[in-house]
């Protein structure tokens, strides 16, 4: 995928002939040599015209967009813009050619459409370049050599071309207009035609094809026309256009090169991909900056710090009134220290800075990014020329009032509700065709399936990516499907069949599933690696996890799930053993890829058993009707037995405890193995710390003791969490700290430094505190026992059973009449503190009142101990 190349020195000009005339000739074209994207020469083109009044007007571009030129007229035709031109036969191949607001090109094209005068382009055709291979850019130290801009801006005594550009043409322009609107375009083609004297081609030879073929065009025009012809070209290129050459020397220029047959449309634009250093876009580092300067009526300086104040105070930063003033004032005055004409963008940004941002280049960052670059996304009329494939994306994009735009935006879907499912299903079906529109982000918290976060963010090459998907088919639906087929025949992994049939459930493809499942049903027999049967065991989990709210048949996934989840329980011991440290790790992914997987194949399971006759499971619908209690047992068991949760957790925690228990596993894999038993409650904490002690003992190497740690502590799983509430684990980690030998310690440091550098910073604090503090007297015990700033050495009953009633009275929990003895003396005494409180015009309930006057707070432990004791005794 390429783009137009910017205006630079293309290659020397032939000599001889007659092909062009000077653009400050009275009588021949006008030639207006300009720089893409520049809003001073936007104005001065747009001058120009007005002036002459040309009868045609050609402009640099590929021919094959004339039939396209009508559509900016159209009100619906809003820049950016930019005119795209593909291979037919590899949509891959594509060229774009931007316009912005502030573009001359744009410009030139709406100023012909206004006054009904013949607008054509008049580079070489996209046919050829596209058929052409792309040339690669010159690395970024050559280019500036060559840049005619960088070049005039060194020689007038400029660091930095943008700000040379600002203070000869932006900020000029504000002075008042020359007497005759071509002297700037005159002066500015004999500063170019003396720079290609000295730099020749500057390194792009291929532009003197293109040059050649303008040349050839500009003659085409003038036989129609006239001399009465406007010219809007790269400036690098006026002087060959003027140059005297013959038809037959262009002519040889064009002879064999070769062709493609292309397809050009109009697809909406933006301005962070003007800013890009490649392609047409390089040149312009600030196109919302360019086109504020465009836009703005008078006083661009005072319109734009306005403009910063406003984003910032978006943001919730303390800008008023005054610091707009005063970043004005400082702007103009380091403009005149400086010598320039007005107030460029540097100016305004260091003023920006010290005035508005306080010094920081945090919010400064902010204001680059979202107005010196921008957001802005053009948009193109319905009725330009698009692949079906397009149309069928942008007519469900208008039912599901998904509107594309260039800024990232969160997106939240309740599955349950058809346009989101909808909307869910058309975003998987892109992704499934590499039009990454938008993509999968953790949303809020919830274990629930109903759910989808997404994080959408339309880019133009996407419209490049839908042509390309064209060949799957003429809709999403049809695309999409033929792709998911043709991945599952080309697929060389378990893991990525897998992956695909969980794409084709996500984006409701029955008719893909079908062969995906052909295809995952014979590769699962004849894979016997582990590791691909444990990478390819989450993707169907979460397939069976999700088809359920999807309304997906997904009995034959399950039926392969289940054979999988068998054999890797055989396989992985033997495959956790003799590992070095890269490959134990990996291993623990797997691990922790298959305990997810096993918890969701369990807990499927269960929920299709679902009740038995009457409500209750087969054992309890059993009951009471004598012998057939016998039978709901029997048949709730084969039921779970046939279900996929069917003993499924048994059989992964005994795998769980050989991995935890064997000296030849790694140490991280026991370590996790210890902790994934120990969070599903089927490892007693004894148990645990006794494993703890054993791989902590002096008699283990440091290094697998430290494995062991991250494998049990590390992770964002909770290990930091789980330390600070058992301090007898914590005191075995302590200990073994403290037993390491120097000459031992830096080799186990950057375990422990990765496994304790996960934690949150809340953790980390908590944890030092414990060691600082020590052990606590008495032995083990929970933290949550230990004495503390502002807590007792233990549950207070008594102080706990007094603040009952009031919680009950604050929560409404007293149920009137039915209420005991007790229960209506601590209504009638908080009743009264209320009454008392209100007559003294507190702001305070009786319940803080009350807990207020204490000594100490119970904390949060202790008022739940308290509103249990409290039922019981009501009880």
């Amino acid at each position: 995928m390429t783009a137009r190349a910017p205006a630079r020195a293309p290659g020397r000009a032939a000599r001889g002939g007659a092909a062009g005339a000077d653009p400050a000739t009275p009588g021949g074209p006008l030639l207006l040599g300009v720089r893409h994207h520049g809003p001073g020469s936007a104005r001065a083109v747009l001058a120009a015209l007005e002036h002459v009044r040309p009868r045609a007007v050609l402009i640099e571009g590929p021919p094959e967009g004339d039939t396209l030129l009508s559509l900016a007229a159209d009100e619906r035709m809003r820049p950016p813009v930019a005119l795209l031109a593909h291979a037919v036969d590899d949509p891959g191949r594509a060229a774009f050619w931007p316009m912005a607001a502030f573009s001359p090109e744009w410009m030139a094209i709406r100023w012909a459409s206004a006054h009904q005068v013949p607008v054509r382009f008049m580079d070489l055709p996209a046919a050829h370049a596209l058929a052409v291979p792309e040339q690669p850019e010159p690395r970024q130290e050559d280019a500036r050599s060559f840049d005619p801009i960088g070049v005039l801006a060194s020689t007038a005594g400029y660091d930095d071309p943008e700000r040379w550009w600002e203070d000869v043409v932006e900020h000029r322009a504000a002075d008042g207009a020359p007497g005759d609107p071509r002297a700037p375009f005159a002066a500015l083609a004999e500063a170019m035609g003396a720079l290609r004297e000295a730099y020749g081609d500057g390194g792009h030879p291929r532009d003197a094809v293109r040059e050649a073929c303008m040349r050839l065009r500009l003659r085409a025009a003038r036989k129609e026309f006239g001399d009465g012809v406007a010219v809007v070209c790269g400036a690098w290129h006026v002087p060959a256009l003027a140059a005297r050459t013959t038809v037959a020397a262009d002519k040889a220029l064009l002879k064999g090169i070769p062709k493609v047959r292309t397809e050009t449309t109009w697809v909406p634009w933006t301005h962070r991909r003007l800013a890009r250093h490649s392609g047409y876009g390089a040149g312009i580092e600030s196109p919302g900056w360019y086109g504020h300067l465009f836009d703005a009526p008078d006083r661009p300086l005072e319109r734009w710090m306005t403009k910063v104040a406003r984003l910032l105070r978006e943001e919730d930063r303390l800008v008023s009134s005054a610091h707009v003033i005063e970043a004005v004032r400082l702007a103009e005055a380091l403009a005149a220290v400086r010598g320039r004409p007005a107030a460029g963008l540097t100016e305004a940004t260091d003023a920006v800075r010290a005035v508005m941002c306080e010094g920081s280049d945090v919010p400064l960052a902010l204001v680059h990014d979202r107005l010196v670059v921008g957001e802005a996304l053009g948009a193109v009329p319905d009725g330009a020329p698009a692949v079906p494939l397009q149309r069928d994306l942008a007519g469900q994009q208008r039912t599901l009032r998904l509107r594309p735009e260039a800024e990232r935006r969160g997106l939240e879907l309740d599955l349950r509700k058809d346009t989101d499912a909808a909307r869910s299903r058309l975003l998987h079906r892109l992704r499934l065709l590499g039009v990454g529109w938008g993509e999968p982000s953790a949303g809020r918290g919830g274990t629930g399936t109903f759910r989808e976060s997404w994080q959408l963010h339309w880019q133009p090459e996407l419209f490049v990516r839908v042509a390309e998907a064209g060949a799957w088919g003429t809709t999403v639906l049809s695309a999409a499907s033929a792709r998911a087929e043709s991945d599952a025949v080309s697929a060389t992994t378990l893991a990525e069949v897998t992956a695909l049939a969980e794409h084709c459930l996500l984006a409701g493809l029955p008719d893909a599933l079908a062969a995906v499942m052909d295809a995952l049903a014979d590769r699962a027999a004849l894979d016997a690696d582990v590791g691909h049967l444990a990478d390819a065991l989450p993707a169907l989990a979460r397939a069976l996890r999700y088809g359920d709210v999807r309304a997906t048949d997904t009995a034959a996934l399950s039926t392969v799930a289940l054979g999988l989840v068998e054999r890797v329980c055989v396989g992985l011991p033997s495959a956790c053993t003799g590992l070095d440290p890269a490959a134990a790790e990996e291993q623990r992914g797997r691990v922790d890829g298959i305990h997810t997987a096993v918890t969701l194949l369990a807990g499927a399971g269960e929920e299709s058993a679902g009740p038995g006759p009457g409500g209750g499971t087969g054992a309890e619908s059993g009951a009471g009707t004598g012998g057939g209690a016998e039978a709901g047992a029997e048949a709730g068991a084969v039921a779970a037995a046939g279900s996929p949760g069917g003993g499924l957790r048994e059989r992964w925690t005994g795998v769980l405890r050989g991995l935890a228990a064997r000296d030849t596993v790694a140490g991280v894999l026991r370590g996790r193995a210890t902790r994934l038993l120990l969070d599903d409650g089927h490892l007693p904490e004894e148990e645990a710390a006794r494993l703890m002690g054993l791989a902590l003992s002096p008699g283990a190497p440091p290094t697998d003791a430290a494995a062991w740690i991250e494998g049990f502590a590390g992770g964002a799983a909770g290990g930091g969490t789980l330390l600070v509430h058992d301090e007898r684990l914590l005191g075995l980690v302590d200990g073994w700290l403290t037993s390491i030998p120097p000459a031992s310690f830096t080799a186990v440091l950057p375990l422990l430094r990765r496994t304790f550098s996960t934690y949150e910073p809340g953790v980390r604090r908590t944890l030092g505190e414990l060691v600082r503090r020590g052990p606590a007297p008495g032995g083990a015990h929970r933290a949550s026992d230990a004495e503390t700033d502002g807590f007792g050495p233990g549950l207070d009953g008594e102080r706990a059973d007094a603040v009952v009633p009031v919680l009950r009275l604050l929560l409404g929990l007293d149920t009137g009449e039915g209420s005991t003895g007790g229960e209506r003396a601590a209504t009638e005494t908080a009743a009264t503190e209320t009454a008392a409180t209100e007559s003294a015009n507190t702001e305070q309930t009786a319940g803080t009142e009350q807990i207020a006057g204490t000594e100490q707070t119970a904390g949060t432990e202790q008022i739940a101990a308290g509103i249990e004791a409290g039922r019981t005794a009501t009880r």
